[in-house]
């Protein structure tokens, strides 16, 4: 399960991947690659923006957790993380758009390749995550993604969408419990 940081922890684990698959080959450093808003990108050459998180749809838990022989957990917070990620070139304008096509394609196939987020490792994998933790390509129309692109001065550019989830964000809320011990059963016949 995931504390409070897991939201930060996801982020960098989906910057790990990228600079592990694509540094030196698509992009020159690991410098190049990082977690920004495409607004304050400074010199990266690969933006990746969470701009929005919210409590998964798909997945919901109500009981409480077992943690312990004497205590339970509030269930945890199950989120969808979503991203945006955003190639800038920094090459001469002919060759731009270029460049940008091959950055996106290679993300593309990285985040086809290692779709599954490990919880106890964070690190993304080839096959499903253990708590089925899964990064998908969001399906959006191009209205959808232009109200996502809301950067003042800062016009449109292809960008992808991706989502990751369920999340979990445990609880930290608890309630002791008492088991029972001794149980006493009485028959009365008259």
């Amino acid at each position: 399960m995931g504390s409070y940081t897991i939201i930060t922890d996801a982020g960098k684990a989906l910057v790990q991947l990228l600079r592990r698959e694509m540094v030196p080959e698509i992009i020159q450093n690991e410098d190049g690659i990082g977690l920004a808003s495409p607004a304050d990108k400074g010199d990266l050459t690969l933006c990746i923006h969470l701009y929005d998180v919210s409590e998964s749809e798909d997945f919901r838990m109500s009981g409480m957790v077992s943690d312990g022989v004497d205590r339970q957990k509030f269930p945890p917070a199950y989120l969808t993380l979503s991203y945006l990620i955003t190639a800038f070139s920094a090459s001469d304008v002919k060759f731009r758009s270029e460049e940008e096509h091959r950055i996106l394609g290679k993300v593309i196939q990285v985040l086809r390749d290692f779709p599954g987020l490990n919880t106890e490792t964070m690190e993304f994998t080839t096959g499903g995550g253990r708590d089925g933790i899964r990064m998908e390509m969001k399906k959006m129309e191009l209205e959808e993604k232009l109200k996502v692109w809301t950067f003042p001065n800062l016009a449109y550019r292809l960008s992808l969408y991706y989502k990751l989830g369920p999340v979990p964000l445990e609880s930290a809320r608890t309630k002791d419990i008492r088991r029972v011990k001794d149980i006493l059963f009485r028959t009365d016949y008259a």
